[in-house]
């Protein structure tokens, strides 16, 4: 039994619990290192556990079941007011697609930051949509109904006074006049969509 207990001494190097080493338990290392009976390793194993901090259980066990039991404490005994002492886990190693992904979320972080950062020297980038309220939508397509509408009575206008009463030809003018209109409104409308100055811009230049 003494020979089986002695292969099970373990170093601080080896898996399993440890616990902090106490007075009760270097007492008792104290005494199991001087004891005859106790075979010689399990004699040296307690005298290097007697000086560090703390120790492995099943080494200390096999120590104390080595021991004469009209020698040794109750192991309850022996172990009250010791405490447990765990391993820090080593840390997580990270995949290469996290890193890839942590590399990414780091470069929109300095480039948020660098933005907040100059936005008070760059000027900012208005960037306005036509029609982007549907009061714009409603007022440009009236404005079209109406210049067409405009376009197609001067048109009837000018060519029933060019041709007579003829039905024909004042349809034609009408239909001339609305396509014209037409085309001048588009025309417009690009105009005012290619202006590079922002709305905001504009504004400001009309005031004194």
């Amino acid at each position: 039994m003494q020979m089986g207990s002695a292969t099970e001494v373990q170093t601080m190097n080896s898996p399993g619990l440890i616990i902090k080493n106490t007075d009760s338990i270097r007492w008792f290392l104290r005494s199991a290192s001087n004891e005859t009976h106790l075979p010689l390793e399990l004699k040296d194993a307690a005298s290097r556990l007697l000086s560090q901090d703390n120790v492995h259980y099943v080494s200390l066990r096999s120590i104390w079941t080595g021991s004469q039991p009209s020698s040794r404490p109750e192991l309850m005994l022996l172990l009250s007011g010791s405490e447990f002492i765990f391993p820090t886990p080593k840390p997580r190693e990270k995949g290469e697609e996290l890193k890839a992904r942590l590399r990414k979320l780091e470069e929109l972080a300095e480039r948020k930051a660098y933005q907040e950062l100059v936005k008070d020297i760059t000027p900012s980038k208005e960037t306005t949509e036509p029609f982007s309220s549907y009061k714009d939508q409603l007022g440009f397509g009236l404005h079209v109904g109406l210049t067409m509408f405009t376009g197609y009575l001067v048109g009837y206008a000018a060519f029933r006074a060019l041709f007579g009463h003829s039905p024909a030809m004042s349809a034609a003018g009408g239909i001339l006049g609305l396509v014209g209109a037409m085309l001048l409104e588009t025309l417009l409308f690009i105009i005012r969509t290619s202006d590079p100055a922002p709305k905001s811009n504009r504004t400001k230049l009309k005031k004194p």
